[in-house]
């Protein structure tokens, strides 16, 4: 069990629609890491950009990213986590995936999707809670807009990370940054947000403002918020999580409460 996680959130621009381009440039930052890393994160579709022409781009769970992810994985020696267009069964998801050094993989489906662009009428939603067990940490996954919906974050299994890819616009980046730090400070978790930057190919820009936060709410980061493309490391303490927890019990007052998926 690892006490501490070093971990590397990926800020960058992403090439609309292009997964061969987007590979190229991820694979270069990727190994341009030298620090002892046990994770590394990268944006919502990082491969494509934030679109709804699922069925030019999607990939299988067998695809040229998802081996990709799994070279570059063993190459680093850590894990390698960020969401793609995946289809299956012949349905389309936002998928989160989390690929271990030895190749293995856990997925979890956004959950909410996007109205305001229509994301429900392409792709289908998930519905299952995913806790990702990871040398001794329970990481909770989660894409984007899964951030407005905190019932569907609220910590009932004690995990100790809070993970969002995201495609968060510019214009509403005030409540990316709002309620990434309530959600760590509501569930007593650290909480991570990697966010793009950039034009989309929709004439969307996104600036950023990757983050973690502690379970007290306070940035990790030493520099927040940053608006351009950007390799952040960040260590996290386990200890720190349970020292907390142990003098402030607020978890244990909580309601208790079933989620019924829609």
């Amino acid at each position: 069990m690892n006490t501490t996680l070093n971990i590397a959130l990926i800020q960058s621009h992403i090439a609309w629609e292009n997964p061969i381009q987007n590979r190229a440039v991820f694979t270069e930052k990727i190994k341009s890491i030298h620090n002892d890393i046990d994770l590394i994160i990268l944006p919502e579709m990082f491969n494509t950009g934030f679109t709804m022409n699922a069925a030019e781009v999607a990939e299988t769970m067998d695809g040229e990213t998802i081996s990709w992810l799994q070279k570059l994985a063993k190459e680093k020696e850590c894990a390698i986590a960020g969401s793609i267009i995946i289809q299956d069964s012949g349905k389309f998801y936002n998928r989160f995936l989390f690929v271990k050094p030895d190749g293995t993989i856990q997925k979890y489906d956004k959950h909410q999707l996007f109205t305001l662009a229509k994301e429900e009428e392409v792709f289908t939603a998930g519905n299952e809670e995913v806790i990702i067990h990871y040398k001794g940490w329970k990481i909770k996954p989660q894409v984007c807009y899964d951030l407005r919906f905190p019932v569907w974050a609220r910590n009932t299994s004690g995990y100790d990370l809070l993970i969002y890819v995201a495609s968060w616009p510019k214009p509403r980046i005030n409540a990316w940054d709002t309620l990434l730090k309530a959600r760590a400070i509501e569930n007593m978790s650290y909480c991570i947000g990697v966010n793009r930057v950039g034009l989309d190919g929709k004439g969307y820009e996104y600036n950023g403002h990757s983050a973690v936060y502690d379970v007290l709410g306070n940035s990790v980061l030493e520099e927040n918020p940053i608006e351009k493309e950007a390799i952040l490391p960040v260590t996290l303490d386990k200890s720190r999580i349970d020292t907390i927890r142990k003098k402030l019990p607020f978890l244990e007052d909580a309601d208790s409460f079933r989620i019924i998926p829609k």
